[in-house]
């Protein structure tokens, strides 16, 4: 693949773009997105807690089965769930 055995010159260039205060959004998100596709499991679990967090879904932890899902309740006054279930404790 082309990209694979250019990856490093692509770096390089990004790396010396970035170290002089140049500006490449192209060049860099592209790279950051390459580098996201080929990894098996990518780090989403800031997204997670933050829709866990907003609007009470669930997320999955890497540590248990697929199948189990989970859900925190982060805060007993600022989260979602304060919000949401607070009808239902009176």
């Amino acid at each position: 693949n082309a990209l694979v055995t250019r990856q490093s010159a692509w770096r390089r260039v990004v790396a010396m773009a970035v170290q002089s205060g140049v500006g490449v959004p192209g060049m860099s998100n592209s790279l950051a997105y390459f580098d996201s596709y080929r990894r098996h499991s990518l780090p989403a679990n800031l997204v997670q807690a933050q829709r866990d967090f907003f609007g009470s879904h669930t997320y999955q932890r890497t540590d248990k089965p697929e199948s189990e899902w989970f859900h925190t309740l982060w805060s007993d006054a600022q989260s979602a769930d304060s919000i949401t279930t607070s009808g239902y404790t009176n």
